[in-house]
């Protein structure tokens, strides 16, 4: 594992003044469109981020990198590394895996009953 504060970021989030849900649901916004392999930086005041960053990538599968140097005395700076296959997360809540659909069965076809033929004779 690289040492996280010797990773140049491909993009910095600005969580500051946000709480554990509203910062994971900015944090997904903005790295949906990213590469596997990107590198983020999240920047944050909220004092449950250390317990709350790592927990959420393990959840999804990002690669927590930990704390790296923050260039401002009033908040914390985390580094991750993205996923190819992130387990989705339900919008809106970022704390529950999105459930897979499960698949419809196909629907069965009954040969039709034959009509009984009465005898003739």
């Amino acid at each position: 594992m690289t040492a996280p504060n010797s990773v140049t970021p491909d993009l910095t989030v600005d969580g500051t003044g946000l709480l554990c849900v509203q910062l994971l649901l900015r944090l997904r916004a903005q790295i949906a469109d990213l590469p596997s392999g990107a590198v983020v930086h999240i920047h944050t005041t909220d004092p449950a981020a250390p317990l709350d960053l790592p927990a959420w990538c393990h959840l999804t599968g990002h690669e927590y990198l930990g704390p790296v140097p923050s260039p401002a005395p009033d908040r914390e700076v985390y580094a991750l590394r993205l996923t190819s296959a992130p387990v989705r997360t339900r919008p809106g809540r970022p704390w529950h895996p999105d459930p897979i659909p499960t698949p419809t069965p196909a629907p069965t076809t009954t040969p039709p009953t034959p009509t009984p033929v009465e005898d003739a004779n």
